[in-house]
């Protein structure tokens, strides 16, 4: 029985990525609903290209600069509005491959009535796209695993489902306040995706900035999102510009640090 997904995504300059992230699962998807807080850059524009480009798939608002501590009303109205069985959460800075998509879908299409919610890995980029954080670098703690994971798929039946929590820490929680990935029903799901968190993703200087002066391990160039290979606008910049100059061997290093660092935790 198919089981409609709707995407919750909230931006603030992310004119790097905004179009790779979106297209990766927009055609997987019923809707993509993207909440604009603000952006300066060429973000809201490049939305609207993908909105052009794909006709009722999208519901763009823009809800002007939020606070912090508004982070979480604003997911709340995101999931009060998704017309939804499952919800998956997307941020400008995540790409998906078109393979761990299809087994995320597809998971749900088989098993969304019988679970909650769907944990993944993540790919971490680290100096540029070529490069990814050690795994060791990761800190999340979801059933069992240590490392980069994430909860990125959440069954909208859960009884009382609710948005909470300051930001950086909001969580999705039950009528209970028990987080989403802390319920039984959780399962994990080797479908990993993409996520560019630690790179320059805008022209402008971004509020709640995550950009790490490092250099990880090679990741092969064969191996990146199909999306990154498609055609896109003009306005879209183009993804694969490698570290280089003084930023290079500045993260290098960082990296010998922090790796001395990871090792005597």
């Amino acid at each position: 029985m198919k089981k409609t997904i709707w995407v919750n995504t909230i931006v603030n300059n992310e004119e790097n990525f905004i179009w790779f992230s979106v297209m990766s699962v927009i055609d997987h998807v019923d809707k993509v609903l993207i909440y604009d807080t603000g952006s300066t850059d060429k973000t809201v524009e490049i939305i609207k290209k993908i909105i052009a480009l794909k006709v009722n798939k999208i519901i763009l608002k823009q809800v002007g600069e939020v606070d912090t501590n508004e982070f979480p009303k604003v997911r709340q109205e995101m999931l009060d509005v998704s017309q939804a069985d499952w919800i998956l959460v997307l941020d400008g800075d995540e790409i998906w491959w078109e393979k761990s998509i299809t087994l995320l879908k597809d998971e749900i299409k088989k098993k969304g009535e019988k679970i909650d919610g769907i944990v993944v890995p993540m790919v971490v980029s680290i100096g540029d796209i070529y490069h990814s954080q050690e795994e060791k670098a990761g800190k999340y703690n979801l059933l069992g695993r240590v490392g980069h994971y994430s909860l990125r798929a959440i069954n909208k039946k859960i009884t009382g489902l609710h948005v909470d929590w300051p930001y950086g820490k909001e969580s999705y929680l039950d009528e209970n306040n028990l987080p989403v990935q802390e319920r039984e029903k959780i399962i994990f799901l080797d479908a990993p995706y993409l996520h560019v968190t630690h790179l320059k993703r805008s022209s402008v200087k971004r509020k709640y900035d995550k950009y790490k002066s490092e250099l990880g391990q090679d990741f092969p160039n064969d191996k990146l999102p199909e999306i990154f290979y498609k055609p896109h606008p003009e306005i879209v910049p183009a993804p694969f510009n490698k570290i280089s100059g003084i930023d290079l061997i500045k993260a290098k290093l960082l990296s010998s640090l922090r790796k001395i660092k990871r090792k005597l935790k």
